[in-house]
């Protein structure tokens, strides 16, 4: 997983056509207790936290954010 220091840990799978452009418009908010990967149409983000309220905001919050990064990719204009 992402950091073996960390108790909580979780995986996010995101299957949509947009896949990598998703991947690109969150990278600028990865931390270090986060790792991205795309494959075909799947982003996969491993994300760690020391408590479990960290780790449902971080989650929370890269949901928000690829629903909107999705929603932008997928405008024509």
């Amino acid at each position: 997983m992402v950091s073996s220091g960390h108790k909580y840990q979780g995986v996010i799978a995101i299957t949509c056509a947009n896949a990598p452009d998703v991947m690109r418009a969150l990278a600028p908010d990865n931390l270090s207790n986060m790792k991205m990967g795309c494959v075909d149409a799947t982003l996969t983000i491993k994300v760690s936290a020391p408590r479990l309220g960290t780790l449902i905001n971080t989650v929370d919050d890269l949901l928000m954010n690829a629903k909107i990064a999705s929603d932008l990719a997928n405008d024509p204009g």
